[in-house]
């Protein structure tokens, strides 16, 4: 196994830091990494937001759920979906973009997404830990307004980022019997193995936790899924000229 697979498979999400801070230029390159991601026809459509500490960061945080490190993380990011540059790349020719479409919502989206995972595994390679913010997407709306974004441009998730003052156990993933199918969707077998796989995180959150949490995947994911997941996001994104047709 080499070095970058190593890397990946010792991913853990840092939430604590160390005041250490992060030189701009460090910033710049794990960016300028994320860039080099692939994107979908060459849209390019992430923008990314650094926001400095202060009045704005403390205000996301709240947004977020008040999740502290989102506060007082040396860096924190915003990855947004922009279709405004590919309307401004049209605008300079003369074309009128038709926009709206749901497939540019997921192409976008898409781009955000493996743009910032190439920040974080580039992080990482520096010994920096990171975590993901989706918790932003719980007051979009303010969140855009606080980032003053234009239409044709949706905040997807923040990210923190610092020297790790924690060095926690990685969570145990799913069995890759069950992600790994072979020709066809086979499931079979899916409710053994996740029944087997719902020990091993319960081991971990006893572990993690000192036996304050005792809960499986299975058990999480039932609780999460029977109640209403942020329902102001569709007329949010519509709005903003996103998911019209």
């Amino acid at each position: 196994m080499n070095d970058v697979i190593k890397l990946l498979n010792a991913h853990r999400s840092i939430r604590k830091f160390t005041d250490e801070a992060i030189d701009q230029a460090t910033v710049e390159a794990l960016v300028q990494a994320g860039q080099c991601a692939a994107t979908s026809s060459f849209i390019q459509a992430c923008t990314v937001i650094q926001v400095s500490q202060g009045e704005v960061r403390d205000r996301l945080a709240i947004c977020a759920g008040n999740q502290a490190y989102v506060a007082s993380a040396p860096v924190f990011l915003v990855f947004c979906a922009d279709m405004k540059r590919l309307k401004l790349a049209c605008d300079m020719h003369d074309a009128e973009m038709l926009s709206g479409y749901t497939e540019q919502f997921i192409t976008t989206s898409l781009d955000c997404a493996l743009f910032a995972q190439n920040v974080v595994i580039a992080a990482e390679s520096l010994g920096l830990g990171c975590t993901y913010i989706g918790g932003i997407r719980n007051q979009i709306a303010e969140v855009a307004d606080l980032l003053e974004l234009p239409e044709l441009v949706y905040p997807v998730f923040g990210l923190c980022i610092g020297h790790p003052a924690q060095n926690p156990e990685a969570k145990p993933r799913l069995p890759l019997s069950v992600i790994l199918k072979q020709e066809r969707y086979n499931d079979s077998e899916d409710q053994a193995r996740i029944a087997e796989y719902d020990q091993h995180v319960r081991e971990y959150y006893a572990t993690r936790t000192g036996g304050q949490k005792s809960m499986t995947w299975s058990e999480q994911m039932s609780d999460m899924l029977v109640k209403e997941s942020r329902p102001h996001m569709l007329p949010f994104l519509q709005s903003r000229g996103f998911i019209k047709h």
